[in-house]
């Protein structure tokens, strides 16, 4: 009951909350190139971690999505080299490849279900990663794809470009939530049976779901081909990134807006924080948060702050 208030609490105060965030997410872009490096990577996750819990609002949860990540990125690199596209746009080449990937995948995996499909996933990246390795021609194997710098380097264009994508993954999720979308995907995740009977189109909803997911891993793979200037396959097919985008809205508080948006922020500081002192730190901040997550924080991290920071606040509205 209490959860229930608090979320009512949180939805009248929406608008404020979220320009303010804005705000904040704003600053790191003027306060020098290190902590917009920081914010840039920060909202590279955020929107990683979206892409994630929309998938696993229906139930599904992904452990190779770097598989999307990858073939955004390797789809705008191939085409800058090959055929001289700009890599502004990456975004959109990289997310609409991943896409009409996942259009015709998932017809074919998201009819099994759990751990199987979470295996399925994990093996197909881990089968497109060997591809792009032997497709020296186009890919150029092992070595990589070097390409052009997103916008010539700037920083604060590219900054811009990534809060406008994660501002667009957002509002994503927002829209399936008004339109009911959310409800169907709800529905197909505690009873996919249930659901069935009931009318759903449980199918058109998964598709879509994973499409919309893979969508939004694709556009921040293109758009870190443009960043980083280079695409490598260990790199963004890596178990690292899939394990970053599971991690994430799982410490932040699944099937939420907010959640996934929380866990990127927290998870990404700290590992940002131990790699001056431990180069592959992240490893033991993934292993940590997870553990942490699955003990102590059943609701993630924001369902925490709902429990324990919102009495406290109602309490000072009250006082006041």
């Amino acid at each position: 009951m209490e959860m229930a208030v608090a979320e009512a609490w949180l939805e009248k105060r929406a608008p404020v909350i979220w320009i303010v965030g804005l705000a904040v997410a704003l600053l790191p872009a003027f306060l020098g190139p290190y902590p917009a490096r920081l914010g840039i990577n920060a909202l590279k996750f955020i929107v990683l971690a979206i892409s994630f819990d929309i998938l696993a609002r229906a139930g599904q949860m992904s452990v190779g999505h770097a598989a999307f990540y990858g073939i955004g990125a390797y789809a705008i690199a191939m085409l800058s080299v090959h055929e001289g596209v700009p890599v502004e746009f990456g975004p959109l080449v990289g997310g609409l490849s991943a896409a009409a990937v996942a259009v015709g995948l998932g017809f074919l995996t998201l009819r099994i279900k759990g751990a199987y499909f979470s295996i399925g996933t994990l093996a197909f990246a881990e089968a497109l990663k060997v591809i792009f390795l032997y497709a020296r021609k186009y890919t150029f194997g092992a070595q990589g794809i070097g390409i052009e710098p997103l916008f010539g380097g700037n920083v604060l264009l590219s900054y811009a470009y990534i809060l406008g994508l994660m501002v667009a993954s957002a509002a994503t999720v927002r829209l399936l939530e008004v339109t009911g979308v959310n409800y169907a995907l709800a529905a197909i995740r505690e009873d996919e049976d249930a659901a069935a009977m009931l009318g759903i189109d449980t199918t058109k909803y998964k598709v879509l779901a994973f499409v919309i997911s893979a969508f939004l891993a694709g556009a921040v793979g293109g758009f870190d081909a443009g960043y980083t200037t280079y695409v490598y396959p260990y790199e963004v097919f890596s178990v690292a990134i899939s394990v970053a985008a599971m991690i994430m809205p799982i410490f932040g508080g699944l099937y939420t807006l907010s959640g996934p948006i929380m866990g990127a922020v927290s998870v990404y500081l700290a590992e940002e924080i131990l790699r001056k002192w431990i180069p592959q730190g992240y490893t033991i901040v993934y292993g940590l948060v997870l553990m942490v997550s699955i003990l102590y924080l059943p609701r993630g991290l924001r369902g925490l702050l709902l429990e324990k920071v919102f009495p406290a606040l109602r309490g000072s509205e009250k006082g006041s």
